[in-house]
């Protein structure tokens, strides 16, 4: 199952670019296809076992919420097999940590279509904005000084704690959309106070 791209800090500037909310989370894939409907799932980097239990809370969620109006959108669409990536979080979690009596949630922030591969901003907000949750769109434009310092300094309105994810059009050189995060300086602040002597963590992480 395809894993999520790693997406880089360096900042963009001067083309037009989408930044939606980053929620603080895990990332979770679910795989499906027409015939057998969402049949896998896993975490970033392997399939969902017991070695995170409190990720195995995930499946059950997404299903509830997406898995009906989810199909009847791939089926519109005529596509045969489909990747989506959503993000496990609470009001407490922090860095892919979680508590277990937390009130957990997803949000879908990604797809990507057998033989199609990912879509560009405009693409996700056209086939899913108006028919599930996604993460909130908080800015639209030029990824200038303006708006990287309010997402630094947190003003940007209806940015949460962690930061933004920036999409823009197709980048040729990695055969998929533009993407680039910008994080708060609150939020990177408290991952150094967590693991600063970690630097393979804050590598992960920043």
């Amino acid at each position: 199952m395809k894993r999520y791209p790693t997406i880089t800090s360096e900042i963009r500037r001067g083309v037009p670019i989408y930044a939606f909310d980053k929620l603080d989370g895990s990332n979770i894939r679910a795989e499906w296809s027409r015939k057998s409907g969402f049949c896998k799932f896993g975490r970033r980097k392997a399939l969902l076992d017991d070695s995170t239990p409190i990720l195995k809370k995930a499946p059950p969620l997404f299903l509830d919420k997406y898995a009906a109006e989810l199909s009847r959108i791939f089926i519109k669409q005529r596509w045969e097999r489909v990747i989506v990536f959503f993000e496990f979080w609470g009001p407490q979690s922090f860095a892919g940590l979680h508590e277990e009596e937390d009130e957990h949630t997803v949000t879908l922030f990604d797809a990507t279509v057998f033989k199609k591969g990912f879509m560009d901003p405009f693409q996700l907000l056209k086939v899913f904005g108006d028919r599930v949750d996604l993460p909130r769109l908080l800015y639209r434009g030029n990824a200038n000084e303006d708006f990287v310092r309010s997402v630094r300094e947190g003003t940007l309105p209806g940015i949460t704690d962690e930061g933004v994810v920036c999409k823009g059009t197709w980048d040729r050189k990695r055969g998929m959309p533009l993407m680039f995060k910008v994080k708060t300086d609150s939020w990177v602040q408290r991952v150094k106070a967590r693991w600063g002597d970690d630097p393979e963590k804050m590598k992960e992480l920043l």
